[in-house]
């Protein structure tokens, strides 16, 4: 290499470390804006209820209470709401998961009369509001005796016309001639779905999950309708409780908030391994 091509080598290794160091000080600098609310939480959580509504604002508590986390859980009933939190959670994710599975992988590898037709139909429901099916979807959940139990939640969110969409999206990459090697070999339809498609389908079961535990678990909406007693609220609707008509206690709300998020944090956790790869395949953007 001469002279000119080394000196053009440096500037260009040069610019690239410059570039990769901006790159990094903005994504620096976006992760400190996104995890601030998180930590005005927390320090919020942790401040007296004089503190918050001081004049002086601190970015860290004067006081570190950490007692308002065990006062705020024993304020209100939090142990029953969570486990109806959790409960419904994971119903709705088995049920969901299982109905997406098998539905998009219905669009995606059968082909029979109308099947687009029936696709995009299905798709024109995400543009319709959840106000305007709330009330017959309440009329349906009450001609059933489903008011105020964990089916009247979860069934009329039982299959999501986006969970779909993502699984089709991801099943036209696995290859036809799997499939149709299988049934050469003698396999039945729900022994290639269970033992083929299945385990190919890891990344978009981990994105589904996800999805699914995080609506479920935040879904507010639905359940104050579907649920009618406190006895039966989930953790979003305790936490709306939390704020009164004469004042709201925010160190115990934010304290409350911040457990709330736990559950979702730990999902994540486990299946982020495929998260990014399924997000990836399905096109999703």
């Amino acid at each position: 290499m001469n002279m000119t091509g080394a000196k053009r080598f440096s500037k260009a290794s040069g610019a690239s470390r410059a570039s990769d160091t901006i790159r990094w000080i903005v994504a620096a600098i976006g992760a400190l804006v996104m995890l601030f609310p998180l930590y005005w939480m927390f320090a919020t959580a942790l401040k007296s209820k004089g503190e918050v509504f001081s004049r002086q604002i601190h970015l860290w508590p004067t006081q570190w209470e950490w007692s308002n986390f065990s006062k705020a859980w024993n304020s209100m009933p939090f142990t029953h709401w969570y486990i109806n939190s959790f409960a419904i959670a994971i119903i709705a994710v088995i049920i969901t998961v299982f109905i997406n599975l098998l539905a998009g992988y219905t669009f995606a590898k059968y082909k029979f009369w109308g099947r687009d037709i029936i696709f995009f139909a299905m798709l024109s429901t995400l543009m319709i509001p959840i106000q305007a099916i709330i009330v017959p979807e309440f009329l349906i959940i009450s001609k059933l005796g489903w008011v105020d139990s964990y089916w009247g939640v979860v069934f009329p969110r039982a299959a999501e016309a986006f969970g779909i969409f993502m699984v089709r999206q991801f099943m036209m990459s696995i290859p036809d001639d799997l499939i149709e090697a299988a049934r050469l070999d003698g396999a039945s339809e729900f022994t290639i779905f269970r033992k083929i498609i299945l385990p190919l389908s890891k990344p978009a079961i981990a994105v589904l999950v996800i999805f699914t535990f995080m609506w479920r678990w935040n879904d507010f909406e639905w359940p104050i309708v579907a649920l009618q007693s406190q006895h039966a609220y989930t953790v979003p609707l305790g936490l709306n409780l939390m704020q009164g008509p004469y004042g709201t206690n925010w160190p115990y709300l934010m304290a409350m908030a911040l457990v709330s998020i736990i559950p979702i944090l730990i999902i994540f956790v486990l299946f982020q391994r495929y998260f990014v790869q399924g997000i990836a395949s399905t096109g999703l953007k």
